[in-house]
């Protein structure tokens, strides 16, 4: 490619990046917009490579509510299963005029009463065996809940950086020369200290006919902050010792590369440190572009507005 004419081969990363180097042999961005790897994993045991607890915790809160309710249900309706084969008789309480659907009913909350452990006492089990049912059904709900109260503390508890990053990274103006600029702001009432950021470079580039993945380093104006309260704008002064130096917006659309970014920081709210990233490919870059800034004072001039519907929002121009 003509391109690599203009790249700083000094700057690539020769040391391993976990991202690999055959670019036939890996599909798509290597980070997904939300941060998370995109990797799918096969092989092995499907228990030995899921694990159900980082599952819940990093599920969305409509999935995991479904699966405790769904959960319920369903190990209620296998409980009254039970119970009816062993007879409805062995239940106190329940009519034996009554239709089989009223009875299965019957069984059916008779188990979520003893599940819950709430025993309203209206129905009770006769018999070693449907007593014995009970007792180990009582058991496994009071296991149950333990469980489901461990995931909703660990859901609520678990550190998350409230960060929010640009849609677009951009190339602007910076001083005599340009910068690649991506904006961040936190947007939860959280005080962040001690942000420290690092950016990566990656392109597939073609060496002796073969494409390989290439990374480069890129050194920022600001690679830490003592505190992170407004907007933070990563700037990547595009020098001559920049891997970007020289390309034009021609070289943006033609090639193949993703820039990855990675925040660290210290989260009040949390006591703890915090991390966040994101990536954009080079189709989300916009040549010849300028944030508008996100904050303003207010009219009385006592206070800092941050208006984060403006983090997005950039102006286009000429280079």
């Amino acid at each position: 490619m003509a391109f690599l004419n203009k790249i700083n081969l000094k700057a690539v990363l020769d040391r391993n990046t976990g991202f690999g180097t055959n670019a036939n042999s890996y599909g798509g961005r290597f980070v997904n917009k939300n941060g998370t790897a995109n990797v799918e994993k096969r092989g092995m045991n499907f228990l030995h490579r899921i694990s159900w607890y980082h599952t819940m915790i990093e599920m969305p809160a409509w999935q995991f509510m479904g699966v405790i309710i769904s959960f319920y249900i369903v190990i209620n309706l296998v409980f009254a299963l039970i119970y009816f084969a062993i007879g409805i008789e062995h239940l106190d309480g329940i009519p034996t005029t009554d239709s089989d659907w009223v009875k299965f009913g019957q069984a059916y909350f008779f188990s979520a009463q003893t599940f819950t452990t709430v025993g309203y006492g209206h129905i009770s089990p006769l018999g070693f065996f449907t007593s014995l049912l009970a007792a180990a059904e009582a058991l496994m709900g009071l296991l149950s809940f333990a469980i489901a109260t461990g995931l909703f503390f660990g859901r609520f508890s678990k550190p998350t950086a409230f960060l929010k990053f640009s849609h677009n990274a951009l190339i602007s103006p910076y001083g005599d020369i340009s910068g690649l600029m991506i904006r961040m702001t936190p947007f939860k009432n959280t005080n962040f200290t001690d942000a420290e950021a690092k950016m990566t470079l990656g392109m597939s580039v073609e060496e002796n006919g073969v494409k390989v993945n290439k990374f480069y380093s890129l050194n920022l104006e600001l690679e830490r902050i003592n505190a992170l309260t407004l907007s933070w704008t990563l700037v990547h002064p595009i020098t001559e010792e920049s891997p970007l130096y020289h390309f034009t917006k021609d070289d943006f659309i033609n090639t193949e590369g993703e820039i990855l970014v990675f925040i660290k920081t210290f989260d009040d709210m949390f006591s703890n440190t915090v991390a966040a990233r994101t990536s954009y490919t080079f189709d989300e870059v916009v040549y010849g572009a300028k944030f508008v800034p996100m904050y303003e004072r207010s009219t009385d001039n006592s206070k800092t507005i941050l208006d984060l519907d403006k983090l997005n929002s950039y102006v286009v121009y000429n280079i």
